[in-house]
This record gives C-alpha cells, sequence and structure tokens, in this order.
C-alpha cells in the first residue's frame, strides 16, 4: 500500500484533484492518504469529501485526517506539500503594505516584497517538514507545489537533507496556449522549455520537425483572443523572441518595465479576469471564494454538484512522477530542480525549471546549454533576488531581506532605497507571528548535505540532438525525443 502524505490538505480544491490523480492508476488504488492541516474544520471538508469520492468509487484507498504533521509523514512513500504560510491574513499584508509604497503586485508569491516576505514564512515550515521526513521517513520524496518555488526548494537543498523537487503547471499551461495561438493540435506541438520557475522559456517549437519559434508573435497577434488576454507576455515576445511561461499578471510583475507607471499600467493588463495582472488580482480572488467552499460542501457531498471523475487525471506533474517512479512508466515533465551545470549561463546550485525524465531508476535530467542572452538576463536578476532571500530565511538576517527587496526588479523601478527599508520595516512588523527566525529566539538553520539518488544528470554529446536541430541551435536541450508526452511518453 501507498502512503502519501499531503501536507496543507485544507486546501479544498487542490487536494482532491491531486488525490483523484493518484487514483487513476489502478495500482494506486488502495493508497493510504495522510491529510494533515492545521484548520481542523478544512480537514474536516476536505476529509469528508475525500471518502465520499473514494466510496463512490468502490475504491480500497483510505483517508486519516490529523493536524500533526509528524504523524501524517511517518513512514510515507511521498510527501506532498501545498500549505500557504499565513493564509489570506498575511497574503494581505504581502500585497497591501507594498502597494502604499507603489509596488503594484498581481499576485505577490514568487518575487517582489511580497514573494520575498512570502519565502520568509515558508521556509521555515518547509524545513520543519524537511526534519519530521529525515526523522521519520527518511527515503520519501518531497513534493513540493508551495511558492515561492525556487527559494523554497532552493533553501530546502541547503538546510533539508531531503530529496525535494519542486513541481508547478506553468509549462504545460503555455504549451496549450502556444498550440491555440498556432492552430494546431496540441499533441503535435513539440517544444523545449528552460529557465526559472515562472520565468521559463519555449527557446524552441516544432511542429513535425518544422521550427514554428519564429511564428509565434504574428500566431499571437493575430489570435482572436489571446491577442487581448496576454498583452505583456506578447510585447515580451516581440522583444525577446521567446514566450515565457507564466501568466500575464505573473510576468509583468517579475518585469520592471510594465507596473511602473499608473497612466501606463493599463495597456499591459487584462481585466477581465485576475490572473490578466489586476492589482492585488490573486489575493481578491482568493477572499471572494473563501466562502464558496462552504456553501459547495453539502453539494458536492449529496452529488448534487459535479465531482472529479475516477479516471479523470489533470496535468499536475505529481500523479506522474510517482507512477513512473513505483513502476518504470517513463514520463517526461519540467521540474524544478538544482543547477548543476545544466542550463549553463545561469548559476550553479540556484533553482532552475528544465525538462526531466522519470522511470524506476530516479529522475534524470537534461542539459539544456547557455539560455538566450536576453532570456538568462532577466533570469539572473531574479536569481539574485533569490540567492540573499533564501540566505537571509536560513540565518535571520533582516538586512539581507531588505537588500534582496531592494534589487527585486519591480521595486526598485518604483521605490527608493528609504522606500524599501520603511516598506520592509513595516512588513516585518505586520508578519512577525510567521517568521521566528527573526525575533531574536527562532531557529537558525545550517547546511545540511544533500542525501543524493533521485537526481542523475543526462548530459551527451553533440550527436543526441536530432539532425532538425542540429544547425543553428547550439543551445538546445539534447534529447533524443522532443515528444511532450504527458501522459505517454
Amino acid at each position: 500500500m501507498l502512503k502519501v502524505a499531503m501536507i496543507g490538505a485544507g486546501s479544498i480544491g487542490f487536494t482532491r484533484r491531486l488525490m483523484m490523480d493518484i487514483l487513476a492508476v489502478e495500482a494506486f488504488r488502495d493508497t493510504e492518504f495522510r491529510l494533515m492541516d492545521i484548520d481542523a474544520d478544512n480537514l474536516r471538508m476536505v476529509g469528508d469529501l475525500c471518502r465520499n469520492m473514494i466510496e463512490k468509487n468502490g475504491l480500497a484507498a483510505q483517508i486519516v485526517e490529523t493536524t500533526i504533521q509528524r504523524e501524517a509523514i511517518a513512514g510515507a512513500d511521498y510527501v506532498i506539500c501545498m500549505a500557504r504560510v499565513g493564509g489570506l491574513e498575511a497574503f494581505r499584508h504581502d500585497v497591501e503594505i507594498p502597494l502604499k509604497y507603489g509596488v503594484d503586485q498581481c499576485v505577490g508569491d514568487t518575487l517582489g516584497p511580497g514573494g520575498i516576505f512570502f519565502a520568509m514564512r515558508t521556509i521555515p515550515v518547509l524545513l520543519g517538514i524537511a526534519k519530521d521526513m529525515r526523522e521519520t521517513a527518511p527515503n520519501a520524496l518531497l513534493l513540493n507545489y508551495s511558492n515561492p518555488m525556487a527559494m523554497n526548494t532552493w533553501a530546502l537543498r541547503r538546510a533539508g537533507g531531503i530529496h525535494v523537487v519542486g513541481l508547478c503547471h506553468g509549462v504545460q499551461g503555455g504549451h496549450r496556449q502556444i498550440s491555440r495561438a498556432l492552430g494546431l493540435p496540441q499533441e503535435e506541438v513539440d517544444f523545449i522549455c528552460a529557465g526559472i520557475n515562472h520565468q521559463t522559456w519555449y527557446i524552441r517549437v516544432t511542429h513535425q520537425g518544422r521550427d514554428m519559434t519564429p511564428f509565434l508573435l504574428e500566431a499571437f497577434e493575430k489570435h482572436p483572443e489571446l491577442s487581448k488576454r496576454e498583452p505583456c507576455r506578447i510585447d515580451v515576445l516581440r522583444r525577446f523572441g521567446y514566450y515565457s511561461t507564466e501568466s500575464n499578471g505573473h510576468l509583468s510583475e517579475y518585469l520592471p518595465w510594465y507596473r511602473k507607471r499608473k497612466e501606463e499600467a493599463a495597456q499591459w493588463i487584462y481585466q477581465d479576469e485576475w490572473i490578466g495582472g489586476r492589482t492585488a488580482g490573486y489575493l481578491n480572488h482568493c477572499i471572494s471564494k473563501r466562502d464558496e467552499y462552504l456553501e459547495m460542501y453539502p453539494k458536492w457531498m449529496s452529488g448534487e454538484a459535479e465531482y472529479i471523475k475516477l479516471g479523470q487525471r489533470s496535468d499536475e506533474h505529481g500523479s506522474y512522477i510517482i507512477e513512473a517512479l513505483e513502476t518504470g512508466k517513463t514520463y517526461r515533465g519540467h521540474f524544478n530542480i538544482e543547477n548543476k551545470g545544466f542550463i549553463t549561463n545561469l548559476p550553479d546550485g540556484c533553482t532552475i525549471e528544465i525538462p526531466c525524465y522519470v522511470d524506476r531508476n530516479g529522475i534524470n535530467v537534461a542539459w539544456a546549454g547557455d539560455l538566450p542572452l536576453q532570456c538568462a538576463a532577466t533570469c539572473r536578476t531574479s536569481i539574485s533576488v533569490q540567492e540573499m532571500a533564501v540566505q537571509a530565511a536560513l540565518t535571520g538576517d533582516r538586512e539581507l531581506v531588505k537588500l534582496a527587496v531592494l534589487h527585486d526588479p519591480l521595486t526598485a523601478a518604483v521605490c527608493t532605497t528609504r522606500d524599501v527599508w520603511s516598506m520592509c520595516d513595516e512588513m516585518f512588523e505586520a508578519l512577525a507571528p510567521w517568521m521566528p527566525q527573526f525575533n531574536g529566539d527562532g531557529a537558525k538553520w545550517q547546511d545540511i548535505p544533500h542525501p543524493g539518488g533521485f537526481f542523475k544528470p543526462n548530459k551527451t554529446a553533440d550527436g543526441y540532438l536530432p539532425p532538425t536541430l542540429r544547425e543553428g541551435h547550439e543551445t538546445a536541450v539534447v534529447q533524443e525525443r522532443l515528444s511532450v508526452g504527458y501522459k505517454d511518453s
């Protein structure tokens, strides 16, 4: 029986989605799911809903609920983290305090003042998970979905002493968009994507061996819907020559050019949905949805509202990684892992998002070579912020947090040094309950050697490149088969 611990399981929609993805695999239909959350009410609801789905499908899977993290993790084969530390209360501070200083964030969970302070309170919790894993489930793999992805997994590699991989669905979403823009079936559009989380670049897009990258800009500009929904992403494509994975709103807040002048920002924001870039878009979305679960809970339980059917599987990576490691069925996805020369013009040690192949032998990492210079430059700016933030989170260094915020691209576009120091002081005060390492008596973390074993390099000679990709594209990820194959590679 597979044992899967789900930390932060009070995320009612995502927990059910990931559980049903795993149960879509026939070999895993007796899995024991250990659901853990500090919110007992949400935990009860999600436990009831998950049991209800299992019973209606006549499965042998089991649900165990607990508010004690260590109990959930003990003896687990896999640990999935989807916790949002501080909930909406802390999230509000992440967005509203910087806005007073002119830093306009749409999401604020990856970079910017919001993302940096999110890391300051999430990293201690993740290191607590790592401690429980080292002591009670040392061979388990942590599948981390909690943002800020790059900083969180970087800190875990340095001070966690566990196996960890970071997962996001941005690459899959961008692939769907590119296929729509080109008017081609998604399964026929192949690509090479590499960079850092939320700033990963489609450095090669092909259809039946033909390079489609030069045609993307015209395709997006002429598409009746995407041309309106993605103005910032299309402008970056226009300037850089490469499409980015992340949504219009997300991308706009990682760069210094699109949100710094209020009178000009509107042209880069799609107002019809939060993800288009509206100010505080995700925070307001979460607040509006807060009571929806209470309203929908009885309808889901009674069957009045539709639930996920057995066999319906999303393109979230988690279940496919578990399936590949347990059964040997090969899977290709884009994961967040440590750079060890895989992207040669980004720093070693940082967190990159890159193609990986999984089977019973572990996770094999593809080699990308150099990113296009403009893409690498943007990534390196973010990596410098991430590096300072990780160091600050592990040492409790307040001044280094401020320096990280100072170097954030969007913050630097609108704030003076005095602004940054005042803003950070205000955020430290408001968010103190969730950041023990800055309170004088909180834990400080030392580097712990990574156990190794799950990740294997897959760097090969130039002859491994398909002939269609050899000429004029020295930076391609070298893989014999470029087909995405999210389900059946």
